[in-house]
Order: C-alpha cells, then structure tokens, then sequence
C-alpha cells in the first residue's frame, strides 16, 4: 500500500512539474533566438528618406541603408541599435519585438560658410541703420541703441565709417556738437568722404569752434563735390567766417555759393544765400545794400514754399526792426499772422519757432508801443498772451505781461499797471519752476547720451581687440608653415602689435580723462546756475525789481563768461580774476551787510603767465559766504590774495573770518549733513583728474584761519606754472 502511494506521488509530480520547466526553457531560447527585422530611416517633417545611413547592433549584426532608406539587420530582443549619419545625432533603438521599425529623425542644420556670414551680417547691419535713422528725431537713445548693434555686425570700413556719420548726425539734430564732432572724425578715418567732411565742417561751427571749422572747409577737395555740395561748402565757410567777424571773407564765400545757386536754379539755396548776404551787410553797417538782398531774399522765399516764405518774412521783419522801421515791420508781421492758420493745418508750429503767432503779435504790440500809439500795442499784446497761454509759452507771457506793464505804465493806467505786473510775477515763479525742470531733464538727457556714447566706444574697443587678435591668431597659423626667420618676424610684429596696443590704452585712459573733465564741467554749471537763480528769486520775491535787474544783468555777463570757459581744462588767470571779481561783487550786492571783501594780487605775481583751471576758485568763495560769513553776527572780512611763492609758483589765499567749519556743520541740519557740497565735491574730482594728466599741477589745502574766537577758514591753493 505504501508502495502504490508512492508511485502515485511521483507519478502527479512528472506530469504537473516538468511541463512548467518546459515552458520556461522554450521562453529562454526565444527571447535568445536571432531574427531579422526590417526598417527605413526618414527625416521628421518631409518623409524623406535617408541613405548611406549606418545600422549596428552593439557587438552584434551590421548593416547600412539603401537609397530608399530602408535596412535589414540580424537582432534578438533586447538588442540596441545604434543608428549613425553625418547629418543628424546618433539615434538609439531598443527591440522590444519583430515588428517593422521606422526611425525618425531631425537633420542637423549644416555650419554656415564665412561668406554666409558676412551676408547675414551684412544683412543685419543694413536693417539696424535703417532703424536708426527712422529714429533719429524721434528718440536719440533708441536710435543710438539700433547704431552700436549695427557696429556688432559692420564687416567693412565703409559700413563703420557709415554708422559712425549716422550717429553724428543723431547727435548733431539732439544739439550734442562736441560728441558729434568726435564721431564724424572717427566715421572720417575709416572712409574719407567729403560728406561727411561737410558735416564736421558745420558742427565745428555750430560748437564755436570756428578756425577748425574753417581749416576742414578749405581742406575738402572741390573737384570731388557736386554743385550743390559746393554751395554747401561756401555756405558753411561764409557762416564760419561771418561767426568769427571776418565780414569781407564771408560776402565773399556767400556770393561764390550764390553764384552757384542761380546757374543750377537751387532757389531755396538762392533765398537763403541772399539773406545771409543781407544779414552780414547789417552787421557791417551797410544797411542799404542789406535791404536790397532782403528784397531778393523775400522774392525768392515766394518761389520755394509757404513756410519758407513766412519764415523770411520774420527774418525782414527783424532787420526792420533794429532799423527803426516800425511801419514795414508791423506790416509784414501781419502777414505772417494771416498766414499762420494755413501753414498749421500741415505741421505744428513748437513755441521754440520764430514764427508762432504769439510771438509776433507780441512783435507787433511792441514796435507800436515803441512808436508811442499805446492803444494800438495794447490788443496785440493781450492776444499773444492770450495765444502763450493757450500754448503754454510761458516766456512769451511772461514778456507779454511785463511788455503790457510798460504799456500801461507810460499811459498812465497805473491800476491796471499793476495787475499786469501781478500777473508777471506769477509767471516768473511759474517759469522758474519750469526751468529748473528742464534744467534736470537736459542734464539727465546729456548724462544717458554720454552713457551710450561711452557703449559704443567700449564696444569699438573691444572689437579693435578681437580684430587684432584674429589677425595674431592667422599670422601665427601661416609663421608655423614657414622657416624658423618668419617666427622670428612674427614674434616682432606681436611686440610691435603690443606697443601699439599699450599707447593706444594710453590714449584711451587719457580720452576717459578728458571726458570724465567735461562731464564735471557740465555738472559745476548747472549747480552754479542754480545758486545764482536763487539769489535771482529771493529779489523777486520781495518785489525789488530794479535790484534783480541790476543782478541779472551782471549774472548773465558772468554766465557768458562761465560758458565761454566752460569747453577749456585750463584758462589765463587774469580771466579766472575776472570772473571771481564779478562773482564777489555779486554775493556782496546781496549780504552788504554780512561782509566786505578785498582782492590783492602781490607784485610779483605774473598773471598771464599762470593757467587755471576754470571756476576752481568760486565754490570756495560761495562756501566762505554761504557758510561762515552769512551766519556770522557782526560784519565780517573776505579775503582774497594772489601770493608770489617763486618764479614757476602761486598761492591763492582765500580767507574769511566767519563762524569756522566746526560750528557751521553744527548749525546744518539733519537733512543737510547728508547732503554734501556738489561744488566741493567736484572741484576735489577735477583737481584729482587734472593732477593726473598734468603731474601736480595744483594742490588746495583747507585749515582753520585763527586759533581762538571766530575762526574763520583759510584756503591755500598752490598753482604751479606749465
């Protein structure tokens, strides 16, 4: 019985256990067992399919795609195909079964070839320019930004010399002279056109700077220029000349471009030759002859344009005006003011033109309150205020109501006198406000200008610098493919290379030098205006007419003076006595009662033999003023001394007896002693700069005057000669 349990044990186990192993032993050989699977290649969007393409199974079966793409190759599952093509990235494929296999891929975007390049750069910098002229007059950063992209993909000179003339021109219509000089003589030494010779001509003239001006418009070769370039050029000369008071030299320049203008018909170069001609006779006191061209010039405004036409006519109006003959000249501001209307309907008049209606009615009511008939001046009068005001002209209103006071005043309508000036009084305060307003807004203008300016020339640089180093790189390649005397040829021109390299870093250090000068140049005057304007506005606001007069009138000499020295490093310091006597005399006109001030200058002391630097002295006369001698309780003494020191040195003294450092910062306030002096401030900066360019040219030390009592401050600035 046992036994037969036994047989029957092992008898379920054979017949239930082995065909499990079975199976599992028949599953092994399949997934081991080769096949052969086929497939295509093809690329992604177009189907189109793919030869020459390589099909390996790692460390297995090998094959290669026919010309329609397709492949067959020896596989198990599990296997790994890797697919390979010189135009796209290797492809990996896992076989999961014998199903037909499709692979698709991407096609690799071939390198583009140098000339490609070029085309595409090319291309590019043709659209960023045209960019920045659609922008020009519309938005200077904008257009500035479109000109340093150009300069990214300019493959040539000519391109270079063109974006760098555009950008003059750009700074040119935004009234930026000195930065567009800079970049039509860069645009010059990458092409010399004659273009843009014209171009730096005239922004020679339009920055004062009227012998360079002259010496690049006699420099240009006439053979190269058209007929009207030629008028351009005598037209340039003669206004260049005519600036610079040489009367004879300009005629002449002026005539030989109308000359020009009326063999080839150029009547709008004609109409505006003629009048330069008449200005300059009125300048040279030939008033007839100047009415004769005036004539021509109002004939041949006719011819050109309405606009052009009324523009002359104010021009005549002008001249008749400082002639004395009111009549022709109230008569042709007439007409001007019946044509406005029309002219309007075609462009907008800016309150900046000469020819706004509110000017000239403004014209008009003055010549007849100059010929004595008050009643006629008075309606033209209140229409061009009435007309400012609608256009928001505030320097028109202003000089309308202060114009109608006058009126009133000679015909002996005191009370309304009165109001007027009342009301002129309000827009003073109005337009000072104003003023202030566009006296930030232009110095935030010119600050983003010179921002992009300097992008432009750190891009230029660093492109020198790439350019320079392809170059290195290419002669290297060819010095290695020839005899060891070639390497040493090229090991002289990278020293060459090198110090070139060196000097002109020298010459960029001192190009940021000079720049960082300007900018603080530029920063002294607004701070300096706006002092002056206080003092202005502290007379106007106790009603002392006649005293803010008499200031005005010497600050506005002064402030000639400041702008005139403004473009120079350093000035002749009998012209910085000048100025600082002006400026002294000024404070004293307002605090008679606060100090007295003398000016010595020791014998000794050659002063034309001394340069200074511009306004270096006056922020520490303002401070000696405004923060020792302002607060002190009895009157106190401003001393100023030009102290011979040797033959090739100076000391300026400048001492006050007024309340000392210490006890004027005790006297600021919270807000005051965060506030530090910009004067001080950039007087420090400049003298630094300056010391760096010039080795210690000028030294300025600040002390205590006394020891005991009102102590005073005590300047010594130490000027060496060059």
């Amino acid at each position: 019985m046992k036994f037969r349990t036994r047989h029957l044990i092992f008898a379920f186990a054979f017949f239930v256990i082995c065909p499990i192993y079975g199976q599992a032993g028949l599953q092994d050989n399949e997934e081991n067992k080769l096949f052969t699977v086929r497939g295509s290649v093809r690329e992604k969007y177009s189907y189109e399919p793919i030869s020459k393409v390589n099909i390996e199974v790692t460390g297995g079966d090998y094959s290669v795609t026919s010309y329609d793409g397709n492949f067959k190759i020896k596989v198990k599952i599990g296997d790994e195909l890797v697919v390979r093509h010189k135009d796209f990235q290797t492809v990996y494929y896992t076989i999961k079964n014998d199903d037909r296999i499709i692979i698709e891929v991407e096609p690799e975007e071939p390198e583009p070839t140098r000339k490609e390049i070029l085309q595409q750069k090319s291309q590019s910098f043709n659209q960023l320019m045209d960019s920045a002229q659609t922008y020009l007059k519309l938005d200077a950063e904008r257009s500035i930004k479109f000109i340093a992209d150009a300069l990214d993909n300019s493959i040539s000179q000519n391109q270079s010399a063109e974006a760098y003339e555009v950008l003059g021109d750009i700074y040119t219509h935004w009234k930026q002279n000195d930065l567009a000089i800079s970049n039509y003589r860069i645009s010059l030494q990458n092409i010399k056109a004659t273009s843009t010779q014209l171009k730096l001509a005239k922004a020679y003239t339009d920055n004062k700077n009227y012998q360079e001006s002259i010496e690049t418009y006699l420099e240009i070769k006439k053979a190269n220029l058209s007929e009207l370039q030629k008028v351009e050029l005598y037209e340039g000369l003669g206004d260049a000349y005519e600036k610079s008071k040489d009367y004879d030299k300009a005629l002449t320049a002026y005539n030989k471009g109308l000359s020009i203008s009326e063999a080839q018909h150029f009547k709008s170069k004609e109409t505006d030759l003629n009048s330069k001609i008449a200005k300059t006779y009125t300048e040279t006191g030939n008033v007839d002859r100047a009415k004769d061209f005036y004539g021509n010039s109002l004939r041949l405004a006719s011819e050109v344009n309405q606009k052009r036409a009324v523009e002359e006519k104010v021009t005549v109006a002008e001249f008749n005006n400082v002639s004395r003959n009111y009549n022709d000249e109230i008569e042709l501001r007439k007409q001007v003011v019946d044509a406005l209307p029309e002219l309007e309907k075609d462009s907008v008049i800016a309150n900046e033109s000469n020819i706004t209606p509110q000017k000239q009615n403004y014209k008009i009511g003055t010549a007849y309150y100059l010929k004595g008939e008050n009643d006629k001046a008075i309606p033209f009068l209140e229409k061009s205020i009435e007309e400012a005001d609608n256009r928001s002209d505030l320097i028109v209103k202003k000089d309308g109501l202060k114009k109608l006071t006058d009126v009133y005043k000679s015909s002996g309508d005191y009370d309304n006198a009165r109001l007027k000036f009342e009301e002129y009084i309000k827009v003073v305060d109005e337009l000072y406000i104003k003023k202030e307003q566009e006296l930030a807004q232009a110095a935030r203008f010119a600050k983003n200008l010179v921002e992009n300016q300097n992008r432009i020339t750190s891009l230029e640089n660093e492109r020198q610098l790439s350019k320079s180093r392809f170059e290195l790189a290419e002669q290297k390649n060819r010095n290695q493919q020839i005899i060891i005397y070639s390497l040493i040829g090229g090991i002289i021109l990278i020293s060459i290379a090198g110090f070139f390299t060196y000097k002109y870093i020298k010459q960029q250090r001192l190009a940021n030098n000079l720049l960082a000068l300007k900018s603080l140049r530029s920063q002294m005057n607004p701070h300096f205006i706006f002092n002056a304007l206080n003092s202005v506005n502290s007379f106007i606001a106790i009603n002392d007419e006649r005293t803010a007069n008499k200031y005005l009138s010497d600050f506005s000499f002064l402030m000639r003076a400041v702008l005139e020295n403004s473009e120079e490093d350093f000035i002749p310091l009998h012209r910085e006595i000048e100025l600082i006597e002006l400026y002294t005399k000024l404070e004293h006109f307002r605090f008679k009662d606060k100090f007295e001030y003398t000016i010595t200058v020791d014998d000794k002391v050659d002063i034309d033999a001394f340069m200074i630097p511009p306004m270096l002295l006056q922020p520490y006369i303002e401070n000696a003023v405004w923060h020792g001698l302002r607060y002190k309780d009895s009157k106190g003494h401003l001393g100023i001394r030009f102290k011979y020191k040797n033959e090739d040195e100076i000391e300026i003294h400048i001492s006050d007896d007024g309340i000392g450092r210490t006890k004027s910062k005790a006297l600021k306030t919270e807000n005051q002693k965060q506030h530090q002096s910009k004067g001080l401030t950039n007087i420090k900066k400049r003298v630094a700069i300056l010391n760096r360019m010039y080795k210690d040219k000028v030294d300025v030390s600040i002390s205590d005057f006394q020891d005991v009592g009102d102590v005073g401050t005590l300047v010594i600035v130490t000027l060496k000669k060059d």
